[in-house]
């Protein structure tokens, strides 16, 4: 879900000068209660009439806002982030008949509608209404049976408020109900979960019982721009993978009228299958199913999922059918540095690079540091293409000029994930065309893949050792 907009400049927003006036308006209107109070008792109030008038005084109690709220899509989970101005204590319900998770807050201000929201993975939408007063409700409507894995209230660090974390993941019906009397499971960094039973029919929670909160730890400080890494040997990397086009784009149009969005979703799932097969790796596919996913959404499902390698799948059309072959594609110079720009220019800059909260920093200093982890990203990028020549050169034609290329695909623009994009062919092709439709072409290009993602990581790991 991308961020609330209308929350990137709160102080702005809220604090103008219309705000100005209205505080004028309530220092007057201040000073004439305290004038009739004042006047109240001289006249002989009883001290229960003043204490009334007292409270009609009393300045209302701010409650927590939400600054931001998003889904993301992760291998085996979908993971639900709160982001409030201060920890609040949190309440989860399972429920069926129909599936659906029930998270009941204290009420917090949530500028916008409560109106339903598209949702991703196994949550279908998501919706928060005000229940009773003091209580709002989060309600996720689930495609199927499904249980909350994590549930965490994480301190202010890195430049970010608080924020309430919710991994949910598909459980067999089954496991649904063995873990119906289960305890949601212990929060962690703070916060707190008052056990609630699972019921398999639609019942209230009961009421929040507030609870104090742990003080949070010190936020930690700024960390250096980091290298894509070598996962360590009990982590398998995280390889995504990116069908292109899909749903209302089908992408480039075969001589035979086939669609690129189709080709490039048959070769993806057979990649994630050898992948997944030689037990070295997680794999997620950006769509596993025909639907139209923005470019940069696909980079944000890389991001938020924490991705080590991003490999976008396309193929390519020219007016000549003459042409055929693959290339590889990474990101060029002059768009990484228009991308540095871009990324240094927003005012929210905590998620610009993974483990660098940038916005405290001005613009020159900014788009210096995001410089460099792109200049190493870009080099990890240009190594895998390489490589992934090399394997595929064994199997499959290439270009016959130049097959690595560099171009500003907007898929390629992750600072942080090394990506690439392959044109797995040409469609104006006949050729290419009939090579692409069939099951073992595809498996010849996964098996190289393979190859090629292997010899990548033994790199990186030999890199690590020297």
């Amino acid at each position: 879900m991308p961020r609330l907009p209308f929350l990137r400049r709160p102080t702005r927003r809220w604090f103008g000068t219309t705000a100005g006036a209205a505080l004028a308006a309530a220092m007057v209107l201040l000073w004439a209660l305290a004038a009739g109070l004042a006047s109240g008792l001289a006249a002989g109030l009883t001290p229960a009439s003043a204490q009334t008038t007292a409270a009609l005084m009393a300045p209302p109690v701010a409650r927590p806002a939400v600054i931001d709220a998003r889904l993301g899509l992760h291998p085996d989970m979908t993971r639900f982030v709160l982001e409030v101005t201060e920890a609040v204590p949190f309440r989860i319900t399972t429920l069926a008949n129909p599936y659906r998770i029930v998270v009941d807050l204290p009420e917090l201000a949530w500028p916008g509608g409560s109106v339903p929201v598209e949702g991703k993975g196994i949550v279908s939408r998501y919706r928060y209404a005000v229940v009773e007063p003091g209580t709002l409700r989060l309600t996720f409507e689930t495609a199927g049976p499904a249980k909350v894995r994590d549930a965490m209230m994480l301190p202010p660090r890195d430049g970010r408020q608080s924020r309430l974390v919710l991994d949910i993941e598909r459980v067999s019906a089954e496991e649904f109900r063995r873990t119906a009397s289960a305890a949601p499971p212990t929060p962690r960094h703070g916060g707190e979960v008052r056990p609630v039973p699972v019921v398999p029919t639609p019942a209230p929670p009961p009421p929040i019982i507030p609870a104090a909160l742990p003080a949070a730890p010190p936020a930690a400080p700024t960390q250096a721009p980091q290298a894509p890494r070598a996962p360590s040997k009990a982590e398998k990397p995280l390889i995504v993978l990116d069908p292109g086009h899909g749903g209302v784009d089908p992408g480039a149009i075969g001589v035979n009228g086939i669609h690129e969005k189709d080709i490039t979703l048959a070769a993806a799932r057979e990649a994630k299958r050898q992948l997944e097969a030689s037990g070295r790796y997680r794999v997620l596919l950006t769509r596993d199913k025909d639907v139209f996913i923005r470019l940069r959404e696909r980079v944000a499902i890389a991001r938020e999922a924490d991705a080590d390698l991003f490999i976008s799948l396309h193929a390519d059309s020219i007016g000549s059918g003459s042409i055929r072959g693959l290339s590889i594609y990474t990101l060029s110079d002059k768009a990484s540095d228009r991308e540095a720009e871009t990324l240094a220019a927003k005012e929210n800059r905590a998620d610009a690079l993974a483990g660098l909260d940038l916005s405290a920093e001005n613009d020159l200093v900014a788009t210096i540091l995001i410089d460099l982890a792109q200049r190493d990203t870009r080099n990890h990028s240009k190594r895998f293409a390489r490589t992934a020549l090399e394997q595929l050169g064994r199997e499959v034609k290439l270009i016959p000029n130049k097959p690595h290329r560099q171009a500003g695909f907007a898929v390629l623009t992750a600072p942080d994930i090394p990506s690439v994009l392959i044109e797995m062919g040409y469609l104006s092709s006949r050729q290419d065309v009939n090579l692409l439709t069939t099951p073992e072409h595809r498996e010849r290009l996964g098996r190289a893949l393979t190859r090629a993602v292997d010899a990548y990581f033994r790199s990186l790991s030999s890199g690590r050792r020297g």
